[in-house]
């Protein structure tokens, strides 16, 4: 019998409905009926795509001896990461501080009173390996230490406490020394190398920030060296040809659990094809305009349309690793079924562009990485349709929509031509259209595509008209009916878009640009610290139950609310002249100077704000000048149409902050005042300190 969480809306709930588990969604019933009998509280958090969770779910979430123990000593609570990010981002700090690595799934132990976890940890597997203990046992401990030494919890919790407040606690600072974007580019910049172990995640709020930060070598005349834009380029091409691409239908993996960018963990998430498609345009406009880039853009935006797009226009949020039952199997090609499906001739091709082997690269099987950089030839191409057509039906095109799997009982019922695919998370969340959007529209800047304008300008609507009701905003949207309150980073991210499709569309700058105030304005209302700046993760409506109202900084694999929020500050002052936004962004920033200068790991898109900040500048320019500026990558710049220019020679007017240079009137002019202007903070920068 399905447990309370099938009537959830979210899908990651509703994989649990059938565990024997007694599962309770995060709410005052939960919470209540824990205090009540006074038993801790098991909160579980994962989300749909994610996974060790869906092996968690398979294994101890659905053994009948750990549900009757659970069922009758505890109280367990499931929540969507997705859903919920803020008690995600706190339980996530508070299982570091334990000594654990974190990641997902996501299992603590609450006391019920207060909600203070006192033990945690990630994946749990029913018998003792890997390293981990046996789930039951960790239960039975539980219950030995929470019955029989209830001070000791007691004391271990007001360290936790104490931690997370310490971690949280935010002095604000007079002052930041320019200093401090040098010395932050520096140690972000060996952040982004290739090691020679480990996984390798995108990592695009480091990427973002040595790509902007390369300009600074080109303005520095007493230097020869390219270190930041070899590294940022480095990564581009990586996520071109590496296997985190999927080459026959486009869209990119979560990460690679190798350091030579090979075999993905199998994933797709919208947020990170949304990073991932602005930053590769973004090397496009800057001068790396290799082939390989702009078939990456052009076949993930032909995934998003086939795969990922709702009716509605908004994006789905993620697809599963897995697929009946094993982990890629969607994706990957064993050699002797490419053997049956290619002449000799044609695999030799393959072999000859990407790693394919006898052996393959990932259990048995191959995943397809390029060897090189260029274009791909038109028979090579023909032989990726035949694998596009093996996987998804014998008459299928690339432009085709696909059914879309939204739960096991599709996965059942419906006939697939092809092979059977994984589960697709079909809710919308607005913070991860709003990255795609952005990624969308610069895309549209650098390659022209009008499919790129259309996606975004319609993602965009969708938002507007069905998200932002009555002043406020929604963070989530499941099939038509919006749900939970955004939180900041939708705010934040979502004006960052509008601002992206400001200047991308000049012809409807005006409309995205007061949808963008009216936006902002809300954000400051509910979200900005009053007393000493920056944006808390939550309204003080929606921090009900949280143990503390967290103002979120760092950067993980989406970039920190705040660091995003403060740079769209800086824009809005460029743009419209208001030096309040201009002031607003200061304040934020000293409220995290000291991290700023003491931890700039944590933080580069708090650097990227502080750059902005720095070297903002303005163009005010005549549409023709305007549209050759668009099609360059100008890190700090914002463009304004002004038909009334000075003088009538002038093509442009650059604006340092609020005080303009003379007049441009040719456009190798206004190139020089821009490098000078956008490196006026930093211009003395060597990567080689």
């Amino acid at each position: 019998m399905p447990n309370r969480l099938a009537r959830s809306q979210s899908l990651y709930l509703r994989k649990h409905a059938d565990n024997p588990i007694d599962w309770y969604p995060w709410g005052d019933e939960a919470l209540e009926k824990a205090r009540n009998e006074n038993k801790p509280i098991f909160l579980s958090i994962g989300y749909s795509s994610c996974h060790w969770c869906t092996v968690m779910e398979h294994e101890a979430f659905s053994d009948t001896v750990i549900a009757d123990y659970m069922n009758e000593r505890f109280v367990a609570i499931k929540v969507d990461r997705e859903e919920r990010p803020d008690l995600d981002s706190i339980y996530m700090q508070a299982v570091q501080i334990m000594g654990e690595s974190g990641g997902w799934p996501l299992n603590l132990f609450l006391v019920p009173e207060d909600l203070v976890p006192f033990y945690g940890g990630t994946y749990f597997p029913i018998e003792p390996r890997y390293g981990r203990p046996g789930f039951l046992r960790v239960l039975q401990s539980i219950c030995e230490i929470y019955y029989d030494r209830y001070q000791d919890i007691q004391d271990y919790k007001d360290q936790i406490v104490k931690n997370l407040h310490q971690i949280n606690k935010m002095i604000p600072v007079p002052i930041i020394s320019d200093e401090v974007l040098t010395n932050g580019i520096a140690k972000c910049a060996e952040v982004v190398t290739n090691r020679d172990y480990g996984t390798c995640f995108p990592m695009i709020p480091y990427a973002n920030l040595l790509l902007r930060a390369s300009r600074f070598e080109a303005a520095n005349l007493e230097s020869q060296t390219t270190i930041l834009k070899d590294k940022s380029q480095q990564r581009g091409i990586d996520l071109a040809l590496g296997g985190i691409f999927d080459h026959v239908a486009g869209g990119w993996h979560r990460y690679t659990v190798d350091h030579t960018w090979t075999v993905p963990h199998f994933e797709k998430m919208l947020y990170d094809n949304g990073l991932i498609m602005e930053y590769l345009a973004n090397l496009w406009l800057s001068g790396l305009q290799e082939p390989a880039i702009a078939r990456a853009c052009e076949l993930t935006a032909t995934w998003l349309q086939r795969e990922m797009l709702a009716e509605e226009g908004c994006f789905y949020a993620s697809q599963d690793a897995d697929s009946e039952g094993r982990e890629g199997k969607f994706w990957v090609w064993s050699f002797a079924e490419l053997k049956k499906i290619f002449s000799n001739t044609e695999l030799d091709l393959l072999i000859k562009e990407f790693t394919i082997s006898v052996n393959g690269n990932f259990e048995e099987s191959n995943v397809l990485q390029r060897k090189k950089l260029g274009d791909l030839s038109p028979e090579t191409e023909a032989c990726l349709l035949k694998l596009f057509r093996r996987r998804y039906g014998e008459y299928s095109r690339p432009t085709d929509a696909f059914p879309v799997a939204r739960s096991q009982d599709d996965i059942r019922e419906i006939e697939w031509e092809g092979r059977v695919p994984p589960i697709t998370d079909t809710k919308a969340i607005t913070a991860w259209n709003a990255l795609m959007i952005s990624g969308l529209a610069t895309a549209y800047r650098a390659f022209q595509n009008p499919i790129y304008k259309q996606l975004a300008v319609n993602a965009a609507k969708f938002i507007l008209e069905h998200q932002w009701i009555e002043g406020h905003l929604q963070r989530i949207n499941y099939e038509g009916q919006e749900a939970v309150a955004a939180q900041s980073e939708d705010y934040a991210f979502l004006i960052k878009a509008l601002l992206d499709l400001h200047q991308a569309l000049p012809e409807n700058a005006d409309f995205y640009l007061q949808q963008a105030i009216a936006i902002q304005a809300e954000f400051d209302r509910d979200f900005w610290d009053a007393l000493s700046g920056g944006y808390f993760n939550t309204t003080s409506e929606s921090s009900q139950h949280l143990l503390l109202r967290e103002r979120n900084y760092q950067d993980n694999a989406t970039p920190s609310p705040n660091g995003v929020a403060i740079a769209n500050l800086v824009r809005f002052a460029s743009v419209t002249g208001k030096l309040e936004y201009l002031d607003r962004a200061e304040l934020a920033l000293k409220r995290f100077g000291l991290v700023i200068a003491n931890n700039p790991i944590a933080c580069p898109s708090l650097l990227v704000a502080f750059d902005w900040f720095r070297n903002h500048t303005l163009v005010r320019t005549n549409p023709e000048q305007y549209a050759y500026l668009n099609q360059q990558y100008l890190p700090s710049v914002m463009l304004r149409i002004d038909q009334h220019l000075p003088s009538p020679d002038a093509i442009a007017m650059v604006c340092q902050g609020f005080a303009c240079l003379e007049p441009a009137t040719t456009p190798e002019i206004c190139d020089r005042q821009l490098l000078r202007s956008t490196t006026r903070v930093g211009l003395n920068y060597s990567s080689s300190k």
